[in-house]
């Protein structure tokens, strides 16, 4: 059997589940008053320890922060010369943030000094995002019962997904290269570098405001970006997957939706995961390499 009919029987038997679940069930609408898909993301106390909440998103990053540390030294310490195919994977992964993203951004010596911190950085971005798509007991709402036990019932959630962990990432960034420019430069030989050499008068004071709060933006810039990209991603993957027919109140919808909410969840983990951590990782390595460059 061909790929092509393959597709073509695959589409139809989705069109006639539409016409069975739309035929059986109607098109009329029901009243939602116990979902709300905004409590999704709603950080819920589970336990303190002294000053510190411990909620879902605490347990996300002490997850993604474990597997950073924990597969890297597992890998390092079972390296061979013949490499198999994971240690394969875990070179390239190795040349992609050494050679494509520190080194292209900044010199040997400079590299060298910071590619710790920023592999470290996409890493941790990676597997934030990666297992914020992996279904967890983390839906302290609507539990589920088991032998008269409730537990938390599965869903999905990233740190990432939360502004405050973006905006603490980029702050670490942003004091990193700017204190990295100051020890570099001087404090006002690196005021001085924000205004490109030959412009002066109003002009350089007009620029020298602009770069200021450019600099200042970047916080935002890359905090918000990761923050969006993922928080947008899971809520479009939630209302495809079915949230979208229970706010509406239609049962069919879910049916109808349900194959764009499988291909969102494939692009997003095939993609986008991988891709906020690469762009993350790349602007801090393009930042701290400006913040020394002898040229603006």
């Amino acid at each position: 059997m061909s790929t092509k009919l393959k597709l073509l029987i695959g589409f139809g038997v989705y069109i006639l589940g539409c016409i069975v679940i739309v035929a059986a069930t109607g098109w009329h609408r029901t009243t939602n008053n116990e979902f709300h898909p905004q409590n999704e993301f709603k950080l819920d106390t589970w336990f303190s320890i002294g000053p510190f909440d411990f909620n879902k998103a605490t347990m996300y990053v002490l997850i993604a922060g474990i597997l950073t540390a924990g597969t890297m030294v597992y890998i390092a310490r079972r390296m061979q010369q013949r490499p198999n195919r994971v240690q394969a994977g875990v070179e390239a992964l190795f040349g992609l943030m050494r050679d494509n993203i520190t080194r292209g951004n900044m010199d040997d010596r400079m590299a060298a000094k910071w590619f710790p911190f920023i592999g470290t950085l996409f890493l941790f971005i990676w597997y934030s995002n990666l297992i914020g798509y992996i279904p967890l007991p983390t839906n302290t709402e609507h539990k589920i019962d088991v032998f008269g036990i409730q537990f938390p019932s599965f869903s999905l959630y990233a740190a990432t997904a939360n502004l405050s962990i973006p905006l603490v990432l980029a702050l670490v960034v942003w004091i990193s290269y700017n204190v990295e420019g100051i020890r570099a430069k001087g404090f006002r030989g690196y005021l001085k570098s924000l205004v490109p050499k030959g412009v002066t008068g109003g002009m350089a004071a007009f620029i020298f405001v602009l770069e200021f709060f450019s600099n200042i933006m970047r916080l935002l810039s890359l905090s918000v970006r990761l923050f969006a990209n993922i928080l947008a991603g899971h809520l479009i993957i939630l209302f495809m997957a079915g949230a979208l027919a229970v706010l509406l109140g239609i049962a069919a919808l879910g049916w109808i939706t349900i194959p764009a909410g499988v291909a969102l969840f494939i692009f997003e983990v095939g993609l986008v995961a991988t891709l906020q951590a690469f762009i993350f990782a790349t602007l801090t390595a393009i930042y701290l390499g400006g913040a020394v460059a002898a040229e603006h």
